[in-house]
């Protein structure tokens, strides 16, 4: 499968979803599907698998070098691929990283280690940053947690990190605090040698896209991409009517797929892709369960406000 080797980071990038049996196999068919459905959107610049949408943690490693394959097949010729990095080991985090590349892989986001919620120092990250730097060529992607989580990179680890590991060249940032957001987007954004700001704040996306990312990195995309790619044009143009229009229907989506628990999110963009009529099901992995009548409701009430299902699916239900 092709590489797309001059692949900067940046641009809309949608995180899809993996679409499992009632047994909890991976229904290839209809990942298959999702994957041309999203790759069709005019103005993406990229995909991302194994991460949080695909539920990578419930995933082993021969399942993610299989949702590779797949997605190097389906989609691999027209837009790079972006393969999550998950684990709590940096050894592991280089055979997987070496396993990414080998599929045909462009670009790797690097989720952070889950021991440094207990704790981390700069040369923890700088270890494990560099233990897959060594095993790949790719472009690295950091994934910023909230500094609250335990396993988000104070600033100067972050310069640090680009300093001495320049396969870094965007970080995904989930700093949920606007002004620490904002001096990231100045901060990075603005060096010598620039890392892109892809913003995952998809609960606000429009408010963090005008602050100036360069991009998006977003698990809702598998249901929004074209709203999304949409929104990051108008921005780009200066067009805040546009934008703002567009945000009234990327409101709804937002409100129902980001409430509490915020970990069903994903749980719930299946829900809206299964009304939509793009997925025969939405099955999630354990611990994961699937959500109840009256949540889907408020999602198909979303979707029909934010005009991506027909009023009609109201008297269907």
């Amino acid at each position: 499968m092709p590489r797309h080797p001059d692949f900067v980071p940046q641009g809309v990038i949608p995180a899809v979803l993996l679409p499992f049996h009632t047994d909890f196999s991976i229904d290839e068919a209809s990942f298959r599907s999702h994957l041309r459905d999203v790759a069709s959107v005019q103005g993406l610049s990229a995909i991302t698998v194994n991460a949080h949408s695909t539920e990578v943690a419930s995933c082993t490693l021969d399942e993610q070098r299989r949702v590779m394959e797949i997605a190097g097949e389906e989609v691999g010729g027209k837009l790079p691929i972006v393969h999550g990095i998950w684990a709590d080991g940096s050894l592991e985090a280089a055979r997987i990283a070496r396993q990414a590349q080998s599929g045909g892989a462009s670009a790797l986001l690097v989720f952070p280690p889950a021991p440094f919620t207990i704790g981390q120092t700069p040369e923890m990250a700088l270890a494990h940053f560099k233990t897959i730097a060594d095993a790949t060529d790719l472009p690295l992607i950091a994934f910023q947690y909230p500094l609250a989580t335990g396993q988000g990179y104070p600033l100067a680890t972050l310069e640090r990190l680009f300093e001495e590991v320049p396969a870094i060249r965007a970080i995904k940032d989930w700093t949920p605090l606007v002004p620490q957001h904002e001096s990231h987007i100045r901060a990075l954004q603005g060096r010598k040698r620039p890392i892109n700001v892809l913003s995952t704040n998809s609960a606000w996306l429009l408010s963090s896209l005008v602050l100036g990312c360069n991009g998006l990195l977003s698990g809702s995309g598998s249901v929004i991409a074209d709203l999304q790619a949409r929104l990051f044009r108008a921005v780009q143009a200066g067009d805040l009517a546009e934008a703002r229009q567009l945000n009234d229907r990327i409101y709804p989506t937002a409100r129902v797929f980001y409430a509490d628990p915020f970990v069903d999110m994903h749980n719930r963009m299946k829900e809206a892709l299964v009304l939509m009529g793009k997925l025969p099901r939405a099955v999630v992995r354990p611990p994961l369960v699937k959500i109840g009548d009256a949540e889907i409701a408020r999602i198909r009430e979303a979707l029909i406000e934010a005009g991506l299902l027909d009023i009609s699916a109201r008297d269907a239900a």
